[in-house]
């Protein structure tokens, strides 16, 4: 982490591409807006999955679009934010892009860290705890080796079209179904609390950290451990950020 005592900032769920061309650009402008800000005191910057609605690392294609907010990330890179990005189930498929033009740590599962001597458990969430079982499935094979290599076969403008289309049939395309995602269930519906407290039984975790729920969230699970919920840019324009001492979430407007 580059210099002591500067701030770790946390971020998620920008889906950048969706629903349409105008609402994304206004949605990475304001982002952008948001990275200039933190810069200067930003030591280390983790986004936590679907920065991008669809994301595909092909050998020799970059896909079109959202290179203003790919520049801003460089910039901060370049001056000596540490950069970690983690898959999330709408861009999962990153395989070495981001870390070689922005030197960026990218991160396909969930990890431990301690910052600041305080242990943090960080991901995307996306299938961690019980249920959601058609998802861990769908997820295991779109991750499975030859699914990518027959994926990356289609011509780009037809599988990067496919993918979109899907990806705004699974959330957008149906009021009701986004509605019901971004309504908080009570902790003891909530998969990813439950994920935390049976963590909390085995090792202790001062932060867990995830994004994916849309929802932002700063729930008590013990007297020492909480879980964050980061909330998401397409509603809540929410972040959290890490002092040294606590962990506060914040709104950017």
């Amino acid at each position: 982490m580059a210099g002591a005592n500067r701030k770790i900032y946390f971020a998620s769920d920008l889906h950048l591409g969706a629903p349409d061309e105008t609402t994304s650009a206004a949605r990475e402008r304001r982002f952008i807006r948001w990275l200039r800000e933190i810069q200067p005191d930003a030591g280390a910057l983790y986004i936590l999955g679907d920065l991008f609605d669809f994301w595909h690392d092909y050998d020799t294609v970059v896909p079109k679009g959202f290179i203003r907010v790919q520049g801003m990330l460089a910039q901060l890179a370049d001056a000596g934010t540490e950069l970690h990005l983690f898959t999330g189930n709408h861009d999962l498929w990153m395989y070495g892009y981001f870390e070689k033009e922005l030197g960026a740590q990218v991160h396909r599962q969930p990890i431990q860290k301690i910052l600041y001597e305080k242990k943090f458990y960080i991901g995307h969430g996306d299938g961690l705890g019980p249920g959601d079982h058609g998802y861990k499935f769908i997820k295991s094979v779109f991750t499975n080796p030859l699914c990518r290599w027959l994926f990356k076969w289609l011509h780009p403008d037809l599988g990067v079209k496919l993918a979109r289309y899907l990806s705004y049939k699974s959330r957008f395309a149906d009021p009701a179904v986004k509605a019901h995602e971004e309504k908080f269930l009570g902790e003891e519906n909530e998969w990813l609390v439950q994920f935390c407290r049976e963590e909390l039984k085995k090792n202790h975790y001062d932060y867990f950290i995830f994004g994916h729920r849309h929802l932002p969230l700063d729930i008590p699970l013990n007297p020492t451990s909480r879980y964050i919920n980061t909330g998401d840019w397409l509603t809540h324009c929410t972040y959290a950020v890490y002092d040294g001492a606590r962990v506060t979430l914040r709104h950017f407007t």
